[in-house]
């Protein structure tokens, strides 16, 4: 595809290469969302409002193959990763899992790993702010829950999903913009700061 630019000005360096992420899955629908909230949490640490990262998935490289570059050809994970994020705001422990659903209804309890759950009341036990963000794709709509309820509902399974109108009662919309894209911080302060 050939780009016009004023006045026929031609760019400089090599041509961009157009990269399109198919949203269809949930693990790429899962990507863009942790994206944004990367975003987000770059855009608190340039302000000095949270330190805030994503934690790596631990794993273990068996092969690389150095014949162009390093390319990790081999490798398995070490151990079950707990939650995405983890940080500091305000002198508070702060740790947090991300996560995303096409349900226009509910959020479905599959999604969270066993250890998640028992990774997130540890935080609450030891003091520190534990919480899911969820984004409900379908509806363009972005939950903060506080982790006692979500950790609560998945022990008890009243039903195999957290259906949206719970979410919505228990949960607290999570304002959207450019920057930062999912503005957190002012939901933890008011509601989960005590």
């Amino acid at each position: 595809m050939s780009v016009n630019y004023p006045g026929g000005v031609k760019p400089i360096g090599r041509p961009i290469k157009k990269t399109h992420v198919k949203l269809d899955s949930a693990a790429n629908r899962g990507m863009g969302f942790e994206h944004d909230i990367n975003l987000t949490n770059e855009y608190y640490l340039e302000k000095g409002l949270a330190l805030v990262y994503k934690r790596p998935t631990p794993i273990n490289v068996v092969k690389v193959d150095y014949s162009h570059g390093a390319k990790i050809t081999q490798a398995y994970f070490e151990c079950q990763s707990t939650t995405d994020y983890n940080g500091v705001y305000k002198g508070h422990y702060v740790d947090f899992e991300a996560k995303s659903t096409r349900s226009k209804t509910s959020f479905p309890l599959n999604n969270i790993a066993p250890q998640q759950v028992e990774h997130l009341l540890n935080v609450k036990k030891h003091g520190g702010i534990a919480f899911f963000l969820i984004n409900c794709y379908a509806i363009n709509e972005t939950y903060l829950l506080d982790s006692d309820y979500v950790c609560a509902f998945y022990q008890e399974k009243p039903r195999k999903s957290i259906p949206l109108e719970e979410i919505k009662k228990n949960g607290h919309l999570v304002k959207e913009g450019y920057r930062p894209r999912y503005d957190y911080l002012p939901l933890i302060e008011e509601f989960l700061l005590k």
